[in-house]
């Protein structure tokens, strides 16, 4: 089914009002929500409403505590979250990099004591519209096994990157894992069958059920007893494959997020505090050149490569193609939402009286 985007919106704000945020809160975390599933990203959409509700519930985000600022040198800032939401703490250290990079040229974050934070390209979107270049980068839960690994250790821990280009902007914007966790729940409320190499069972067997693989994930994000399988790495089952590159990509957000923060690795979010952490980084691209000429060398080298010879019957994508073209239909169509999540919808909005958006 479908509803509309503005429609969703306005739940969304009055949900997050009745969980306590502020009314400017509120506002940019159903912002954060609506723009995920516009862009068909509907892993870090809607469907994330009905666990940061509990999440709220259980304190484990506390939406009275405001982020703040607690070290900063001119390019550098540190931000505690204060155990709310993650996009809370992202926006704030965005806003005072981006500052800090129209006087400086560059400028960093890192966020500790956060939580979840949406879609890490949303930030590095904030960054171009400041005329910036962002890179936004997340440590989560662990749910991915290392190369020949049969224990989850990783997160499935996101990257983005913005440049900018036309028709839009290049967005780079994923996991560092074969897929992110938030697929994984979309296909199984769906009822879909998983495909390619995305999760292993203890005995680092592909799995395609997507109810198997949802509790494979959920033991091994929740529960100090490890039961064993998780999510693969960029590059899949074997070593052969380079499954040992997305292991080192995971490997280095581990250090620029939890290490850099002082926080919890992955491994350790599933004892003692929950707490995520994220590095934001922003810089100016006119030290290098004219912003205009910039984006035109960057656009003819990613015109190049969807004019290159492909395969009968494929297309080639440039990260961010599929998004922004889903960005402009979803705009007018009403954005995609699964009958189970509507339905945590309605029985969330009945819980707090938010009245549940209609369906087209």
């Amino acid at each position: 089914m479908r509803i509309l985007a503005e429609s969703e919106r306005t739940y969304l704000e009055q949900i997050f009002v009745k969980l306590n945020f502020s009314a400017d809160d509120a506002k940019f975390l159903a912002d954060t929500l609506v723009d995920a599933d516009l862009r068909g990203i509907s892993s870090h959409g809607i469907n994330r409403l009905a666990w940061y509700a509990q999440m709220v519930k259980d304190h484990t985000i506390i939406p009275t505590k405001q982020a703040t600022v607690i070290k900063q040198r001119p390019g550098l800032v540190l931000v505690d979250a204060n155990q709310n939401m993650g996009q809370l703490a992202a926006r704030l250290a965005m806003r005072e990099i981006i500052k800090k990079a129209k006087q400086t040229g560059i400028a960093m974050a890192v966020v500790r004591n956060s939580n979840h934070f949406g879609t890490a390209g949303y930030y590095t979107r904030l960054a171009l519209e400041a005329g910036l270049v962002g890179v936004a980068l997340t440590n989560t839960r662990p749910l991915v096994v290392p190369t020949n690994a049969t224990t989850a250790f990783l997160g499935s821990n996101a990257f983005a990157f913005g440049f900018p280009a036309q028709p839009h902007p290049f967005m780079f914007d994923c996991a560092t894992a074969a897929v992110s966790g938030g697929k994984i729940q979309v296909k199984d409320k769906r009822g879909e069958t998983l495909p390619g190499e995305w999760v292993v069972d203890k005995n680092r067997q592909v799995v395609r059920d997507p109810k198997e693989a949802e509790e494979i994930l959920a033991a091994a994000a929740f529960s100090t007893d490890q039961k064993g399988g998780g999510l693969l790495t960029l590059g899949g089952l074997f070593e052969e494959n380079s499954n040992y590159k997305g292991m080192g990509n995971s490997l280095v957000i581990e250090i620029l997020t939890g290490i850099l923060a002082q926080g919890s690795i992955s491994a350790d979010t599933v004892k003692g505090k929950h707490d995520f952490s994220q590095f934001l980084l922003v810089f100016d691209p006119a030290f290098f050149g004219e912003p205009a000429k910039l984006a035109a060398d960057a656009t003819r080298m990613l015109d190049r490569i969807r004019q290159l010879p492909a395969i009968p019957g494929k297309q080639i994508w440039i990260p961010g193609d599929r998004e922004y073209r889903l960005l402009a239909q979803n705009r007018q169509r009403g954005v995609e939402v699964d009958e189970k999540t509507y339905a945590q919808m309605k029985t969330l909005g009945e819980e707090l009286g938010v009245t549940l958006p209609g369906s087209r």
